[in-house]
């Protein structure tokens, strides 16, 4: 059964998850060891499974780029719901790693990651929601993605 607290929030957001993205390679997309779940990198699935595509300073604006670190948040939701059978088990964010696909002369990395460190934090809240981060820009991304995002959770 999943925590009233989380779930009650979920709703109360208003959040949908789109479906959990299947691994295109050789790796897991979750890892539990002891108390700690690893996510693999994630990318911004929408609700139709298509991924949203294009370069911040190029194709995206900032604002579209803070909405797809968003979207890659809903994204790691959905598989922890799916493999873990709801969001119950998360005790905190330990660390978000995100990666920002942009122009070289792009400088606002973490403005953009705060899409996904914004959603974690209005849903476990201040204290457990807000984990050690980095945001650092890559001239390319798989698949042209603007945004991935890499997580470690501790559990209850």
């Amino acid at each position: 059964m999943e925590n009233k607290t989380t779930a009650e929030q979920v709703i109360r957001l208003g959040l949908k998850l789109p479906p959990a993205p299947a691994p295109l390679g050789v790796y897991k997309p979750y890892l539990i060891e002891g108390n700690y779940l690893y996510l693999s990198g994630h990318g911004p699935v929408q609700d139709d499974q298509s991924l949203i595509i294009g370069r911040i300073g190029r194709e995206l604006d900032i604002e579209q780029g803070k909405l797809a670190a968003r979207q890659v948040g809903l994204t790691m939701l959905s598989t922890i719901h799916t493999h873990l059978g709801g969001l119950d088990r998360i005790k905190r964010v330990v660390k978000i790693f995100g990666m920002v696909n942009c122009t070289p002369e792009f400088e606002r990395h973490p403005y953009v990651i705060n899409g996904c460190s914004e959603l974690f934090a209005s849903i476990w809240g201040k204290d457990n929601g807000i984990g050690v981060r980095s945001a650092v820009g890559f001239g390319s991304l798989p698949d042209n993605i603007p945004v991935e995002i890499e997580a470690v959770f501790l559990l209850h």
